[in-house]
């Protein structure tokens, strides 16, 4: 069994929406958590090839700077008929882009000019990372199945939240509340999201 978590942690993001994700995920479980941002760190440069590799990139450098245990996340939406771009890349396409709002209308674009079948499947992966001083990095890894939807719907979520309609349901993750979309608490019995699922399987492992 993993020793529990407790006392102050660091959440290893500078995104004001996964930060605002992560706190109330973490808000039942009477943890301190400080943002890598609120504390003034770089942002490491994620070199990985992976979602695991790059969430355990942010995570470790995190608590090798801070001498505290690190949780970082790292997701992506992989659609299908973009051969699973953006995959590890959703955050650097945005960039790229300008925002996130050119984003989605970049892969609008991009599916339309590919002649991508509808509908436009797709999944968004999430990897938590734990690292701990003197200890291996722990990762979990979910995700959600969906499809995406044009125009964007939505102003509740952030990044490509919008577009995407998990299954099952008829509106996109842009318009649910957090309640909805995490299923909070995240029991093991309610959890949508691909960050929720990976927080169900965390919260087990990790929390009290």
């Amino acid at each position: 069994m993993a020793e529990r978590l407790a006392g102050r942690l660091v959440i290893a993001t500078h995104n004001v929406g996964k930060l605002r994700e992560m706190r109330e995920l973490l808000a039942p479980y009477g943890l301190e958590a400080v943002s890598a941002g609120e504390l003034g760190l770089p942002e490491p440069e994620e070199t990985g090839t992976t979602f695991a590799a790059n969430a355990a990139i942010k995570a470790e450098a995190a608590s090798v700077a801070t001498g505290l245990p690190a949780f970082a996340d790292d997701t992506g939406l992989c659609i299908d008929g973009l051969g699973g771009e953006p995959g590890i890349f959703s955050a650097r396409w945005a960039k790229a882009a300008g925002s996130f709002a050119q984003a989605l209308d970049e892969v609008h674009r991009q599916l339309v000019a590919r002649g991508a079948e509808r509908p436009w499947r797709a999944h968004f992966v999430s990897v938590l990372a734990l690292a701990r001083p003197g200890e291996s990095t722990a990762t979990v890894e979910r995700r959600c199945d969906g499809e995406l939807v044009f125009p964007p719907r939505g102003t509740i979520g952030f990044g490509y939240d919008p577009i995407f309609r998990p299954d099952g349901h008829e509106r996109t993750f842009g318009e649910m509340a957090s309640a909805e979309k995490h299923g909070i608490p995240a029991d093991g019995s309610r959890a949508l999201s691909h960050r929720a699922r990976a927080f169900q399987e965390f919260a087990k492992r990790f929390l009290a």
